[in-house]
């Protein structure tokens, strides 16, 4: 069974995803709103954040404690080529009550060797790159998780768009335009197929994926919140 998945995402006019300032405690109070299960962020996200990990120490090799009572979100990182070397950090941060790593069976063995002394649970999905479809239905068989927040850029949000794996669209638009070459887009996916029609009732027409808008609000700072689901 494949869990609800939504994309949540503050952008700019323009649909960039950095290069103007963002108020994180409104951004992460709308999150909430939700209640997802599981947490689904891509590894860039925290490859970027390496430096900040300090090194590992012996608690890194302490089973965790789980609470069945606790409510917190676990989070699931794809992480096919086994480049997370952090976990122990993130393990210390309140956020997530649990750890995933998605992996693929190119994935080196020497990988999930690391994750089984550190106690970190992983889901081996597809060949050569993560199957997110698969892995998304054992997230959900393994781990009851029937919600997904996506918190991630625009490559992973183009995966799971393409494949026909997400639900809704919750974006924070911020009234401020970036521009430039650099800087990321919400989505990142390969250009639409140069057909006139398809029978894909997910993507539409030439790939095209429609939207139903649910609610817009006007929210402090003059930003704009609209909420969608795929029609």
């Amino acid at each position: 069974m494949l869990p609800k998945v939504i994309l949540h995402n503050a952008v700019s006019l323009d649909g960039r995803i950095d290069g103007f300032p963002i108020d994180l405690f409104q951004y992460y109070e709308l999150a909430a709103s939700w209640k997802e299960d599981a947490t689904l962020a891509g590894s860039d996200t925290f490859l970027k954040a390496a430096s900040e990990a300090p090194p590992e120490d012996e608690s890194a090799f302490l089973p965790p404690e789980i609470d069945p009572n606790d409510k917190r979100p676990l989070l699931a990182i794809p992480d096919s080529r086994g480049r997370i070397r952090t976990w122990h950090y993130l393990r210390s941060l309140p956020y997530w009550r649990h750890f995933v790593a998605l992996c693929s069976e190119s994935t080196p063995q020497e990988y999930l060797d690391y994750l089984k002394e550190r106690h970190i649970d992983y889901i081996i999905a597809g060949q050569d790159h993560v199957d997110l479809r698969v892995a998304l239905e054992e997230l959900n068989s393994r781990f009851g998780v029937k919600v997904v927040r996506v918190d991630a850029g625009g490559t992973l949000n183009g995966q799971l768009l393409r494949q026909g794996l997400v639900a809704g669209v919750s974006l924070l638009i911020y009234p401020s335009l970036v521009g430039g070459e650099k800087q990321s887009s919400i989505f990142r996916a390969p250009d639409l197929p140069a057909i006139a029609a398809t029978a894909d009732p997910v993507t539409g027409p030439g790939g095209m994926i429609s939207l139903k808008l649910l609610q817009m609000e006007r929210l402090k700072g003059e930003v704009i919140w609209l909420r969608y689901e795929l029609k």
